[in-house]
């Protein structure tokens, strides 16, 4: 289930590039198009938690999940560092992240900024947050490679310094935004936690436009349907999946599963704007599947060894105990679908 999460998450973010052009063939501007998205966002998921108060209950982490690295924080210190989520680390993201879309092609840009897996890895692992593997490794290797077969299959991209530079910082800012989301993705639901991130965007995309003189809103109606599409789908949809996926699976994995947001970004562009799939991309795309099952075979291999060394008694214990709490269960329902 967890990696049916991320994978959730990766392709409702990959069709966001989708939605942003047709936005921007709309006369939307990069600006307009976080102010609405991440307020808009807000709304939804206040609207959610108010409706379903049973939403706001957070699941009890599992053991070993809740044991690595993790020391006390109290209930102020979470719910400021999940504000501080979106209010510095998923605007600064988004701003980045568009800013360089302005400059560059968005295959040269998802290249870039697809280097944050890799980053999310090799932190994870010096400080102790995640162990590499060697069959980790060979999923990561094969997702990096198939996301650059993917992206370089395209052609035809213009480099453009400044771009490249916004790209990096977004991919570095969006590796901290993960680390840190981690740390607290266990103590809150996933709907909660994503309120307070999409608020904190918000607040800080508001400051800014006042700061700035406001954005123009007076665009075509079909540019509010795209932005929508990207609040609801891209935004609403790809963070709970996404908090979900990340606290079942931890920081590495769900970077590496993270990687299939291009093969969903390019093969949409194939169906909706009609760009054509080459051989190359085809392949990159089997590389990236195949992370998915690569990690799949790894986490059943580690989990029947974990069985099988337990007293029977143990096992059959351990099967009668998740059973009756989905937060330890890969394969139950995520806590923010439970009624």
């Amino acid at each position: 289930m967890g990696a049916a999460l991320c994978l959730l998450s990766a392709a409702c973010f990959g069709v966001m590039a989708i939605f942003g052009k047709l936005a921007y063939d709309a006369g939307v501007s990069p600006g307009a198009l976080l102010l609405v998205r991440f307020t808009l966002a807000a709304v939804l998921l206040g609207i959610v938690l108010l409706v379903r108060p049973g939403l706001r209950r957070a699941a009890s982490s599992s053991p070993l999940r809740g044991a690595i690295g993790r020391s006390t924080m109290t209930r102020a210190r979470v719910l400021s560092i999940a504000v501080g989520l979106g209010a510095i680390g998923y605007a600064t993201q988004a701003s980045l992240f568009f800013s360089a879309l302005q400059r560059m092609d968005a295959s040269l840009l998802a290249l870039i900024f697809y280097t944050y897996p890799v980053m999310v890895t090799v932190v994870a692992v010096l400080v102790g947050r995640d162990r590499l593997t060697p069959a980790r490794g060979a999923a990561l290797a094969a997702a990096s490679g198939g996301a650059l077969l993917v992206l370089l299959g395209a052609g035809g991209v213009s480099f453009a310094p400044t771009g490249a530079l916004l790209a990096f910082a977004a991919a570095i800012t969006y590796t901290v935004y993960i680390l840190v989301a981690d740390t607290v993705v266990h103590r809150l639901a996933p709907v909660v936690l994503a309120g307070l991130v999409m608020t904190g965007a918000a607040g800080t995309l508001v400051a800014l436009a006042l700061l700035t003189g406001g954005v123009d809103l007076d665009f075509e109606v079909s540019g509010w349907f795209w932005l929508a599409c990207i609040a609801i789908v891209s935004t609403v949809a790809a963070m709970l999946t996404f908090f979900a996926g990340l606290k079942r699976t931890g920081p590495s994995t769900a970077a590496i599963l993270s990687t299939f947001e291009p093969v969903v970004t390019s093969a949409l562009a194939a169906l909706v704007l009609g760009e054509s799939l080459t051989p190359v991309q085809l392949a990159g795309g089997a590389l990236v599947l195949s992370s998915v099952a690569v990690l799949q075979l790894r986490r059943s291999g580690t989990r029947r060894q974990e069985l099988d060394l337990r007293p029977t008694a143990d096992r059959h214990a351990l099967g009668n105990h998740q059973a009756t709490d989905p937060a330890r269960d890969d394969h139950a329902e995520p806590a923010f679908l439970a009624p």
